[in-house]
């Protein structure tokens, strides 16, 4: 790895999150800043062959400033553990950095502010396979990529893979079961874990 690389990269990802600590702009940091919450700006390597984005973070990760560290995070921490992968081999994150209120679903401006953030992330990491956590994930980053007229329910195009064309080069993304989807429905589950059995050998590829 080179180590001026290493650096221009670790540079880039700390000026995403001072702004993101001063992002007085949006419409959550007065409710971030009222209960002493963090951004959650994203965890694990600058040079990831995946990329998980998720949606939000909720109340554990606005209080840690982690991503996916609460009960969707033990899930998530259980799918590295079925293929064998270190979660910080990989890069997690999510659209929104700041905790919605109530844990209310991202409304669809909150998406628009926040996702240039998102789109710097990835070209700094530049992944060869972007693993999107839930509807909102997936309908940007299918939508980012040209692939907007591939969009199904979730629950019919989870798994596959869509090959596309990044800034750096061809990648896939791969549409995934957001993990607190799965807490109280075991067939998702089940799902959850074949698919990433599947993002295994894109990993390997």
């Amino acid at each position: 790895m080179d180590q001026e690389e290493k650096q221009k990269r670790f540079e880039a990802m700390k000026a995403i999150r001072d702004e993101l600590v001063g992002f007085a702009t949006s419409p959550l940091f007065e409710y971030r800043t009222k209960n002493g919450y963090f951004p959650v700006v994203g965890e694990g390597s600058h040079f990831a062959r995946v990329m998980f984005v998720g949606e939000a973070p909720g109340e554990t990760e606005a209080k840690t400033g982690k991503p996916f560290c609460g009960a969707s995070g033990r899930v998530l921490d259980e799918c590295f553990a079925h293929i064998g992968m270190p979660r910080l081999d990989a890069y997690v994150t999510n659209i929104v950095k700041d905790r919605p209120p109530g844990n209310r679903d991202p409304e669809l401006d909150e998406i628009l502010l926040y996702s240039p953030f998102l789109d710097r992330q990835i070209e700094i990491i530049q992944p060869h396979v972007i693993a999107t956590l839930g509807r909102f994930s997936m309908d940007y980053i299918m939508k980012k990529f040209n692939r907007g007229t591939d969009l199904r329910a979730i629950s019919k195009i989870h798994g596959q893979v869509f090959e596309v064309e990044a800034p750096y080069g061809k990648i896939k993304i791969l549409p995934l079961y957001h993990p607190a989807a799965t807490i109280y429905n075991r067939a998702t589950r089940e799902d959850l874990f074949r698919d990433f059995e599947k993002l295994k050998t894109l990993i390997n590829d």
